[in-house]
C-alpha cells in the first residue's frame, strides 16, 4: 500500500455505506403500477419475443450493448500475485468504477475460481450473451494468451486481456512520440524489453505490426535474454526469439536506443544505462517501483526520455488511458472483437493528442509546470477532457474499416457530440486540483488537532506530498492517539502546537488586539482567546504567514466556527463573504450561492456573488455561465420580492463582465436546454452551470437537498471573500472530505497568487 494511505482509510472506504464500489440502479421509472406492468410482467414479455425472432435487437431494448463484464481468476492481481478469485474482487470492483468514471460504460465483475484455463473458458463462454463486452484482467501467463484467444474465437463481443493490450497500447503512444521527439523512425531502432510476460509480449507484438522488425526486439526473462537456443521456451516466448550472441541483460542494453521495464524494481541500473545509446528511451513500467528512478537515470543519461508507471513522475504510462475508451469505440461500432487494426488506431491516436495544445482545465491541474509537448510530455494525462471525444471515435473507424463494425458509425460529427455529452471530465475537480497543490505544497493548520479523524487526514496530507502539516491540541493527547493509529509519531512534516504553551503566544495576541481593540475587546480578552480557543490560535497561524491555510469544523456547529474566524481572518479588500457549494454528477457540474453566509443579499451582493463565483468557477476549469434564480421568468409572473434579482443583473450590465448570465429566470429553463430555447433573447448559450440563489433559506434547502437525493457529490459550502484560505468543514467529516477542503484551501493560495500576478501585470 502506498505510504499516503492508512489501511483503515482504505477499509473504510470500502465499507462506509454500502459496502463496496458498485450497485445496480434503474434507468427506468418504476414509481407507478404501469410503470412495474412495463418494466416486468406482463410488458417485459413483448422485447423478449422481439428479441427472440432478431438476437441482434437486445442491444436496444437491453443495456448489453454499454455492458462490459470485468472478468478474472485473481492469479496476477496487481503486485500481489495469486490471491484467488474472491480476494480480486475489490480491484475489479475498482475496474467497473474506471469505466464508468471515464467511458459512461456499465461494469460488472466476474470472479471466476479456477486456475484451469478450459474450465475458465466454458465458464464465461456460456454466459457471453449477457455482454456487449469482456474485460479480462490480473490473469496470469501463459494462461491469460490461451484464455483470450480462445475466447474471441467462441464469441461475437471483444474480448479484451487489458493487462496485456492496455499497457502495449500506452507505452507504444509514449514510444510513437518519444521516437519523433529524438529523430527516430520505427522500423530503424533497436529495443530491449525486460520481462517476457503478458505485457511484454503484447508491446512486442504490437510494434511489430506498427512496422518495427522484430530482429531489432531484444525480449529478456529472469533468465536473460530470449534467444534460439534456448530449449525452455513456450510458444508465445519462442515466437520472440532471436538469433544473437549476447545473453544478460546488460549486454542486450549495450547501444540500444529503446529499453522497457516490465518487470521489477532495481532491474535496470546506472551501469546499465550509461552503455544506451544516445538520447536513450526509457520506459520503466514495474509498479509500485519502477526499474530505474528518473532520479537515477539522470544521474548518468541526463540525455534520457523516461516514462513511469507513477503518478508522481512525468509520462505516467497508465491503463486508464486506455480500455474505458477502446472498450466506448468498440461497442458503440458494435465490433465483433478488438483486433490488431483496432489497437493501431487506438495507439495513434492517444500519441496524438499529446501533440496538440493543452487545454486550460488540464494546465490547470499543473500549477507552475506548462504542458507542452516534448521529452517531459509525451503521455496525455488521465484528466484530458478531450480522451473520451478522440480515442473511441478512431477504433470506431477502424472496427469498420477492418470489416468487424457490426453496426458502423455513419454520423461522425454526431458521434463526436454524442461522446461529449456521457461525461462531463470537470467531474474530475478534485483529482486536478490535488495534482496542482503537489506541484506547489502548503503547510496546512488542522485546528482540531486531536480528533483521530483529523490526525490521520494530517498524516495523508503530508504523506500524499501535499505539504506540511500542523495539529493544533496537547501534545500527550495527540501523540497517544497517533501511537494507537499505529503512525510515526515522529514523521517529518507533521508537527503539534498547544495553543496554551506556543511560542509565538504574544505575538498572535497582539495581531488579534490590533483586530479587535475597536471592537469592544481588551487585550486580556485577545489573550484568553489565543491561549483557550483552537479556532483563534490556528486562524492567527495563518493570517501571520506562519501557514498558508487552514481547516475546521468537525467537532463545533459551523456557524460558531465561522464567527471564531471572522474575529481573526479580515475579508479580502472589495470582496464579500459568501459560501458557494459545489454539486458533481456524472453528466454536470453546478456551482451553487450563497449557501451560508448571506440571509437576504441585496442586488448589489447578488452580483458581486455572481462575480466572484464566475472567477471560482473559472479557476477549476470551467467556462462560468450565471443564473440569477427567482420563480419568475424574465418578468413572468410579475410580483413583489423579484426587484433585486432584475437590478443584479442590471448591474452586471453596467460592470461589463466577461461571462454569460441572465435572470431573473426559475432553476428549471436555467437548467433545462429545451426550457431555456423558448427564451431566444437570453444571455445563456447553454444551460447555466452557478445558480446565485435569491436568499439563504433557498440556496441551503437546493444545497443540501441535492447532497441527499440529487445523485451525485455535494462539495462544500466553501468559503470565498476571506483575505486568507480558511475552509470550515461540516461536523462529522470522514477523512476524505477532510482532505477534499484541506485540497480547496490550499489551491485558494496558489489561485490568489495568480489572480495576484496578472493583477500587478495589468
Amino acid at each position: 500500500m502506498p505510504k499516503s494511505l492508512h489501511p483503515k482509510d482504505a477499509l473504510n472506504f470500502h465499507s462506509k455505506g454500502k459496502p463496496g464500489k458498485l450497485e445496480i440502479a434503474p434507468t427506468k421509472p418504476l414509481t407507478t403500477a404501469r410503470d412495474l406492468s412495463l418494466a416486468y410482467s406482463p410488458g417485459v414479455a413483448v422485447p423478449c419475443l422481439e428479441i427472440e425472432k432478431n438476437p441482434s435487437s437486445a442491444y436496444d431494448y437491453t443495456s448489453k450493448g454499454n455492458m462490459v463484464a470485468v472478468i478474472s481468476n485473481g492469479t496476477a492481481v496487481l503486485g500481489l500475485g495469486n490471491i484467488g478469485a474472491l480476494a480480486s474482487k475489490p480491484v475489479m470492483e475498482g475496474q467497473a468504477v474506471l469505466f464508468k468514471r471515464f467511458a459512461d460504460i456499465d461494469g460488472i465483475d466476474l470472479e471466476v475460481n479456477t486456475e484451469d484455463a478450459d474450465e475458465f473458458i466454458n465458464s464465461v463462454k456460456v454466459l457471453g450473451k449477457s455482454w456487449g463486452g469482456i474485460n479480462l484482467e490480473d490473469i496470469k501467463a501463459p494462461e491469460c494468451f490461451i484464455i483470450e484467444e480462445k475466447l474471441s474465437e467462441l464469441l461475437d463481443i471483444p474480448v479484451f486481456h487489458d493487462d496485456q493490450h492496455g499497457t502495449a497500447i500506452i507505452a507504444a503512444a509514449g514510444l510513437i512520440n518519444a521516437l519523433n521527439i529524438t529523430n527516430r523512425k520505427i522500423d530503424n531502432f533497436t529495443m530491449v524489453i525486460n520481462g517476457a510476460g503478458a505485457a511484454g509480449i503484447a508491446c512486442a507484438e504490437l510494434l511489430n505490426a506498427m512496422g518495427m522488425p522484430k530482429n531489432n526486439i531484444i525480449m529478456c526473462d529472469t533468465k536473460g535474454i530470449i534467444h534460439r537456443d534456448r530449449t525452455d521456451l513456450n510458444q508465445w516466448k519462442s515466437a520472440h526469439a532471436i538469433t544473437t550472441q549476447k545473453r544478460s541483460l546488460a549486454e542486450a542494453l549495450d547501444g540500444a536506443d529503446v529499453a522497457f521495464g516490465l518487470s521489477v524494481k532495481g532491474a535496470f541500473t546506472k551501469k546499465m544505462m550509461k552503455g544506451m545509446a544516445a538520447n536513450p528511451i526509457v520506459f520503466a513500467m514495474a509498479n509500485p517501483d519502477p526499474e530505474i528512478t528518473p532520479e537515477e537515470l539522470n544521474e548518468v543519461r541526463p540525455d534520457a526520455i523516461i516514462a513511469t508507471g507513477r503518478s508522481d513522475y512525468p509520462n505516467q504510462v497508465n491503463n486508464v488511458l486506455g480500455f474505458p475508451f477502446i472498450f466506448r469505440g468498440a461497442l458503440d461500432a458494435r465490433a465483433s472483437r478488438i483486433n490488431m487494426e483496432m489497437k493501431i488506431a487506438a495507439t495513434n491516436a492517444l500519441a496524438q493528442l499529446a501533440r496538440q495544445d493543452v487545454p486550460d482545465e488540464v494546465a490547470a491541474a499543473y500549477s507552475g509546470t506548462e504542458l507542452h509537448y516534448g521529452p517531459q510530455y509525451i503521455i496525455p494525462t488521465p484528466f484530458d477532457p478531450r480522451l473520451i471525444t478522440t480515442i473511441p471515435p478512431a477504433v470506431a473507424k477502424a472496427a469498420a474499416e477492418s470489416g468487424v463494425a457490426q453496426k458502423p458509425i455513419k454520423d461522425d460529427l454526431k458521434y463526436h457530440r454524442e461522446l461529449a455529452m456521457r461525461l462531463d471530465q470537470t467531474a474530475s475537480m478534485i483529482q486536478l486540483i490535488s495534482s496542482r497543490v503537489k506541484d506547489n505544497p502548503k503547510t496546512m493548520v488542522f485546528a482540531e488537532g486531536e480528533e483521530e479523524r483529523i490526525i490521520r487526514a494530517a498524516y495523508q496530507w503530508n504523506k500524499a506530498g501535499y505539504g506540511n502539516s500542523i495539529l493544533i491540541g496537547r501534545k500527550s493527547r495527540v501523540l497517544d492517539v497517533i501511537e494507537n493509529l499505529g503512525l510515526d509519531p515522529n514523521q517529518k512534516g507533521v508537527e503539534i502546537l498547544n495553543a496554551k504553551i506556543s511560542k509565538n503566544n504574544a505575538h498572535y495576541a497582539d495581531f488579534l488586539y490590533s483586530r479587535l481593540q475597536r471592537s469592544g475587546f481588551l487585550k486580556r480578552d485577545c489573550i484568553r482567546l489565543i491561549n483557550q480557543d483552537r479556532n483563534s490560535f490556528a486562524a492567527c497561524i495563518v493570517s501571520t504567514g506562519d501557514a498558508d491555510a487552514m481547516v475546521t469544523g468537525t467537532t463545533r456547529n459551523y456557524y460558531a466556527s465561522l464567527k471564531d474566524i471572522k474575529r481573526v481572518i479580515a475579508i479580502e479588500k472589495e470582496k464579500i463573504l459568501f459560501g458557494l457549494s459545489i454539486m458533481i454528477t456524472r453528466t454536470r457540474t453546478l456551482f451553487i450561492a450563497d449557501s451560508t453566509v448571506i440571509h437576504t443579499p441585496t442586488s448589489e451582493q447578488l452580483a458581486d456573488i455572481a462575480v466572484q463565483a464566475a472567477s471560482k468557477a473559472r479557476a477549476l476549469g470551467h467556462t462560468p455561465r450565471v443564473a440569477l434564480l427567482s420563480f419568475a421568468n424574465f418578468g413572468n409572473p410579475t410580483m413583489k420580492g423579484t426587484e433585486r434579482i432584475h437590478e443584479a443583473k442590471e448591474i452586471l450590465n453596467k460592470r461589463k463582465v466577461d461571462f454569460e448570465y441572465d435572470g431573473e429566470m426559475s432553476a428549471d429553463v436555467a437548467l433545462n436546454k429545451e426550457l431555456l430555447e423558448l427564451y431566444p433573447f437570453s444571455g445563456l448559450s447553454e444551460p447555466a452551470n452557478i445558480l446565485i440563489m435569491p436568499g439563504l433559506h433557498s440556496a441551503n434547502i437546493a444545497a443540501k437537498l441535492l447532497g441527499q437525493v440529487g445523485g451525485g457529490q455535494v462539495l462544500g459550502p466553501l468559503l470565498t471573500g476571506f483575505s486568507k484560505p480558511i475552509q470550515i468543514m461540516p461536523m462529522g467529516a470522514n477523512v476524505s472530505e477532510i482532505l477534499n477542503y484541506a485540497i480547496f484551501a490550499a489551491h485558494e493560495v496558489n489561485n490568489n497568487k495568480s489572480t495576484n500576478k496578472k493583477m500587478k501585470a495589468s
